[in-house]
């Protein structure tokens, strides 16, 4: 460093000491002070500093603060060449970013795709399981196709289109770092800014979006299946119908029709039930033919223990111990029946009481034998009872069917015969007031409902294994589609940027001063930035994403068939699955299923609804990443090290180069860095417009809307161009000797 002092501030200074003599001349001492003591009063007396001592502090103090202000004003100088730098190092990640985005996008499109292919295919499989929807569903099977075809045209295109803009990635960072650059240049330093950006890894990886054509094993059984579903399902269905038809009548015979006649009124009235042993079921859907069966037995048993004769008569008497025979055989009887009944069978057994002699023939009995027989005068005679008058003195019990066989004779007091024990159930059993006559509706429903169920139930069986087979034919598709898209761009690890001001400014300018030297200008400064890619919060990248496909949704429109517009409503609630989660396509499945009139007699509709949700809920979808990623500022180090290659070497060898203790360093700083990267770069984009077209959703095929995704390239970056990042390279080389090791200024 060397500090200026101007001839006339010297002259002055020189005559001020002249002058100083010459008084001392004049005015002559007795003594002459030693030379020390002159000295030290040319410069301080006794009585503080001289005139010289001042003046010469004063010119230093202000040769200082000049100098220093000089200093300050090349370091600001030199430092705003650091911070152009880093603008575009910021700028330069900011297309790294954008990529990110996009890939998330088409990833998020290729995912709803998938979803809504297997939904609409999966609700067109639950519309087939009730009959009138059947039509409905072969064209949501359809539509699941051709939404499957749409994937896979998209994930082609997309595929290439990604690739194009990764390989363009570093004309991109480039462009936009030469835009920043420019428009930091001029202003009132006259600055005159050139810059190069290098993308680390300078390389991608080739995007491959996979699952094309992993549905079409699945569709093919679909379709196959279907109308063989459907049949079968229209067969459940009918068979269903009559099952249903069969149960009403049971529960109204046994209590549907309260206050009416049937089993429960007449328990109640004539053998004083209720409570549990009596229950009253309001809805058919709540009660079971086991309910009825139930409700006999407890009703005879009550009827047993109640038994007494009406009257003092014999006859009367006869009458009440033929009615207990017959409630100890219905208890007997009823005691093997069974209603055992699940949602796949039904199997019940009703036993049937005698309504009539010939019926009572029929039966135990008339075999059993239990009646006395009294033996007088070779003449045999039959007795109802044991308690009849003229059963006293009795040898042996025989049977009605012996009665009938061995021509027995009427007893005169109790009157036995076997149209005595033929007629008790009979008049019960032949008019609505009687137990009997429900009871025996009931069984008889029973028996026709079983065999309703019969039919339905293996119908039932078949089309729900099919639906449950078909349904896992998908299960290899959900688990392709819950593979996220992968891309690994190049400047995934970070750009740096090369940037120096290369204008001629004088050292001097707007800082004009005596105490330094001017005359010379500010060399070439120049300054090295990086910057990487970090997450951001997850909220800001699910708004991102959500706001991006809301256009894109927005843009669907509507179709004119049931089929399109419930699969264009599950595409849209699909496409928030990738913000939302799995459930997201769920809840969407579900709302369209619940438009539906999936209810029906077989159960099919709802069965196939709830199975196609529960493949959905544990399908499991890997969930997606929703960080947005943004641009920060790191230490070039950190991004030049973190890739290796070839540039990562040369980096490192300049930075040791410049950071020496030499006094200079002879080559250019920055020219080997560029050089092996700058054919890379300037490569862009071909048939340039600044608009890019990733791929087209054409999710319904020719007929649907059809919906692109492109890129938009800001104009400032199209204009840039390829020869101005070419030439930006070529004034990076040419800064040869401009820049050394050593901080050197004057």
């Amino acid at each position: 460093m060397r500090i200026a002092v101007g001839k006339r501030t010297l002259r002055m200074l020189s005559k001020r000491v002249s002058s100083m003599s010459s008084l001392r001349r004049a005015h002559p001492v007795l003594e002459a002070p030693p030379p020390a003591v002159c000295a030290r009063r040319l410069f301080f007396d006794n009585e503080g500093f001289s005139t010289v001592g001042m003046v010469l502090a004063l010119l230093i103090t202000l040769s200082l603060v000049f100098t220093s202000g000089q200093v300050y004003r090349v370091q600001a100088a030199s430092a705003s060449v650091q911070n152009a730098a880093d603008a575009a190092a910021l700028a330069a990640e900011g297309p790294v970013a954008e990529f990110y985005v996009v890939v998330r996008v088409c990833d998020a499109v290729v995912l709803s795709l998938t979803l809504t292919g297997v939904a609409a295919t999966g609700i067109g499989l639950v519309a087939t399981c009730v009959p009138p929807l059947a039509a409905l569903g072969a064209k949501l099977v359809e539509a699941g196709r051709t939404v499957f075809t749409a994937r896979d045209s998209f994930a082609t295109k997309a595929t290439d289109a990604l690739n194009k803009v990764q390989r363009a990635l570093p004309y991109l960072s480039a462009a936009e770092a030469i835009s920043v650059l420019r428009a930091n240049s001029g202003g009132a330093s006259g600055a005159d800014y050139v810059g190069f950006a290098v993308l680390l890894p300078e390389e991608g990886e080739e995007i491959a979006i996979g699952g094309k054509g992993a549905a079409e094993d699945a569709l093919s059984k679909v379709e196959s299946e279907r109308e063989g579903l459907a049949d079968a399902a229209a067969r459940a269905e009918e068979a269903a119908k009559e099952a249903d038809a069969q149960k009403a009548a049971g529960y109204a015979a046994d209590c549907g029709n309260n206050p009416g006649y049937c089993m429960y009124e007449r328990a109640s009235v004539l053998a004083g039930m209720d409570g549990a042993s009596n229950p009253l079921y309001e809805s058919v859907d709540a009660w079971s033919f086991s309910v009825a069966l139930e409700r006999a037995r407890a009703y005879y048993k009550q009827r047993r223990a109640q038994e007494a004769p009406e009257g003092n008569s014999v006859e009367e008497q006869a009458d009440s111990a033929l009615r207990a025979r017959f409630y100890d055989f219905a208890q007997r009887e009823l005691a093997q029946g069974y209603v055992r009944e699940t949602e796949a069978s039904f199997a019940a057994y009703f036993p049937e009481l005698p309504r009539n002699t010939s019926e009572m023939r029929q039966t135990t009995l008339y075999t059993d034998s239990v009646y006395p027989i009294v033996e007088s005068g070779g003449v045999r005679v039959m007795h109802a009872w044991s308690g009849c008058p003229e059963a006293v003195g009795a040898t042996a019990q025989g049977s009605i069917q012996d009665m009938e066989a061995g021509g027995f004779p009427t007893c005169p007091s109790c009157r036995f015969s076997a149209s005595s024990l033929g007629k008790v159930a009979a008049a019960s059993t032949s008019i609505a007031n009687g137990f009997e006559y429900h009871y025996a509706k009931v069984a008889e429903a029973a028996r026709a409902y079983q065999k309703a169920r019969e039919v339905c139930d293996p119908l039932k069986q078949h089309v729900q294994g099919t639906v449950a087979s078909l349904l896992d034919g998908f299960s290899e598709v959900l688990e392709s589609a819950s593979k996220r898209i992968e891309a690994k761009p190049p400047g995934r690890t970070g750009v740096v940027v090369l940037a120096a001001d290369v204008a001629r400014t004088a050292a001097d300018a707007g800082f004009v001063s005596s105490f330094v030297s001017s005359g010379k200008s500010l060399g070439v400064r120049a300054a090295v930035s990086a910057s990487t890619l970090v997450s951001d919060s997850p909220e800001e990248g699910k708004t991102v994403l959500t706001s991006l496909l809301d256009g894109v949704s927005g843009k669907a429109g509507n179709v004119g068939t049931q089929a399109g517009s419930l699969v264009l409503s599950v595409w849209s609630k699909a496409l928030s699955a990738y913000a939302d989660g799995h459930a997201a396509i769920r809840d969407a499945v579900s709302n369209v299923l619940n438009s539906l009139p999936l209810v029906g007699a077989s159960g099919l509709g709802t069965w196939a609804a709830d199975a196609l949700e529960d493949f959905l809920e544990k399908a499991g979808l890997a969930p997606a990443k929703l960080d947005a990623p943004k641009p920060v500022l790191v230490n070039t180090a950190h991004v030049a090290n973190a890739e290796g290659g070839s540039f990562a070497e040369r980096f490192a060898e300049t930075q040791r180069s410049a950071v020496s203790a030499a006094e200079s360093v002879s080559g250019d700083v920055f020219s080997a860095a560029v050089s092996g990267v700058e054919d890379r770069v300037v490569e862009g984009l071909e048939a340039w417009d600044g608009t890019i077209e990733v791929a087209r959703i054409d999710i319904l095929g020719p007929s649907g809307p059809s919906i692109p995704i492109e890129i938009v390239v800001p104009p400032r970056i199209v204009q840039v161009g390829q020869g101005a990042i070419s030439s930006a390279a070529d004034r990076i080389r040419g800064l040869v000797g401009s820049i050394t090791g050593v901080r050197q200024w004057e």
